[in-house]
């Protein structure tokens, strides 16, 4: 005899049909983010159904089921191709916005921010870090970018309007760069400047209510600091899959940096049950968890007991607005209020992201990201045939070598290189190095503009030091900024280890026994650092 039942049933985006038991039980599977059963898929993680070319909405499926379902599926495998019209939603990056956060005073990379704002320091020779998440977004297929700037925005302004113009005056496309600068409105509030990373884009959230951006229904919050590459587009695929309302991308940490991040435990599906910023002692040691959740081997999750944030979000719209203006209009920041207080009351999804990531937010961490570029094979590049990453337009000549010996280094274009050694260094866009100069284990960010041979001649006449690095100089462990002018035989080496030293009057910091050279600045003939 066939047991038979007739069932009505309300059914969630992640929900599908599972088997009616000897008990006449209807039975469904909750679909993980990290461990599906890909076993009776009828239907699967989406808010749409796609059928004949068209997308319709459901809510209530009343089925008749029966006893033998198991039976039929096995005789009868067609079953589950004839339900295939149930197709999950690809993600539309007409859909998504970005969010790129120009950061706060950068005091932490200070002195290279005493002129700039953080995501216009330059790194890798030719690029800018605003670049990164630029080109991510770029090679993800998103044009709705917003930059938020506070402070010293000036050349991080110049940069994105000279590099990223999605149309010449007249444009057809709805891809845009905007610049949302700090400004102050009306009103008590208005008179505020940016409090934190929720209280900036809060202030902007008038723009996401203007009609003309009524489609979009997704929104990724970026760092304009981090070196990695990422295709965002299936950051928002996950978050669509799951559900979610937020999704907080991941990596993996160890115990020496698990302090510097906001750290989270999750569930079996990916769920983000516990959320906590920059936590120590104690409270460090409480969010250890068993990684081998998030897909790693036994080693390496003994070696990354951490779940850290990398402070890259997507909100769907409509929650994001919810949460910043009416759920918790008095919270700033994303990371240590925003996330641990949704965690509480909605479906806060991790992503694991399993490749190459660095947070530059240090003088010591701007200078190994940058020298690990170097390294053969690098951890990180920026070529990159299918995924590249943009930067400005210069039209600068190829590099001129005369003489010299290049070990494990990285020269940018439009450099004069004469008679020098440059070992496991970045040489940036329109240095000029003379005979006898050593360079090792420095990043030197180059120069904004050339002196003709006769202008150097004239100030050598002089007594004075022209941009570039002058004859028989030696640097070592070294950050030379823009500009920088270091005359004949000058030694900067910090040979007594000092790892903090202030000594702007001379031209030159000491961050974590890291010699740094102003931008501008000049060292005279003959100086001993």
């Amino acid at each position: 005899m066939m047991i038979m039942e007739c069932c009505g049933v309300g059914l969630k985006g992640n929900m599908h049909l599972g088997q009616v038991g000897t008990n006449g039980l209807f039975l469904g599977e909750r679909l993980g983010s990290l461990n599906r059963d890909l076993g009776t898929q009828w239907l699967k993680n989406s808010r749409m159904v796609k059928r004949v070319g068209k997308f319709m909405k459901y809510g209530f499926l009343v089925s008749v089921l029966t006893s033998d379902v198991n039976q039929r599926i096995a005789h009868d495998p067609l079953i589950l191709e004839k339900s295939s019209f149930f197709e999950m939603p690809d993600a539309d990056p007409k859909s998504v916005a970005a969010i790129i956060l120009g950061g706060g005073a950068g005091t932490r990379l200070f002195p290279l921010t005493s002129r700039r704002a953080k995501p216009a320091v330059p790194i890798g020779g030719c690029y800018r870090l605003i670049d990164v998440p630029m080109s991510n977004c770029i090679n993800s297929g998103i044009r709705k970018i917003f930059v938020l700037t506070q402070f010293n925005s000036f050349s991080l302004n110049r940069h994105l309007s000279r590099t990223y113009n999605f149309g010449d005056g007249v444009t057809f496309s709805d891809g845009f760069v905007e610049v949302l600068a700090a400004t102050q409105t009306s009103g008590d509030a208005g008179k505020k400047w940016f409090q934190g990373t929720a209280d900036a884009v809060r202030q902007f959230m008038w723009v996401f209510e203007d009609t003309k951006h009524k489609n979009i229904e997704h929104v990724v919050i970026l760092s304009g600091d981090h070196l990695y590459r990422m295709n965002y587009m299936e950051f928002v695929q996950k978050h669509i899959d799951t559900n979610a309302d937020v999704t907080v991308s991941c990596v993996p940490m160890d115990d020496s940096r698990a302090s510097d991040y906001g750290l989270m435990k999750i569930d079996g599906t990916g769920r983000i049950i516990h959320f906590a910023e920059k936590p120590k002692g104690p409270s460090l040691e409480a969010m250890q968890v068993d990684t081998t959740l998030l897909g790693l081997s036994h080693s390496d999750a003994k070696k990354y007991p951490y779940i850290a944030s990398m402070g890259v979000y997507v909100f769907r719209t409509d929650v994001l607005l919810q949460l910043l203006k009416s759920k918790y209009p008095t919270c700033n920041d994303f990371g240590s209020e925003i996330i641990p207080s949704a965690v509480r009351e909605y479906n806060v999804q991790a992503y694991l992201f399993n490749d190459y990531w660095e947070d530059i937010g240090t003088i010591k961490s701007f200078f190994d990201a940058n020298l690990a570029l170097t390294e053969e094979p690098p951890k990180f590049e920026f070529y990159d045939p299918k995924t590249p990453f943009f930067t400005s337009a210069r039209f600068l000549p190829p590099t001129k070598v005369d003489k010299c010996r290049i070990v494990d280094s990285i020269i940018s274009h439009g450099c004069f290189l004469r008679g020098c050694s440059i070992q496991h260094s970045i040489v940036g866009i329109r240095s000029r190095l003379e005979t006898g100069v050593e360079l090792q284990d420095t990043m030197m960010m180059g120069a904004d503009y050339y002196l003709t041979e006769s202008e150097i001649a004239s100030l050598l006449a002089e007594g004075k030091v022209p941009i570039g690095v002058g004859q028989n100089t030696k640097i070592r462990n070294c950050i030379i900024d823009k500009n920088a002018k270091i005359g004949k035989n000058v030694v900067i080496a910090n040979k007594d280890g000092v790892e903090e030293a202030d000594r702007p009057s001379e031209g030159f910091y000491i961050r974590s026994g890291i010699t740094v050279i102003l931008k501008n600045a000049t060292i005279k003939d003959g100086l001993i650092i």
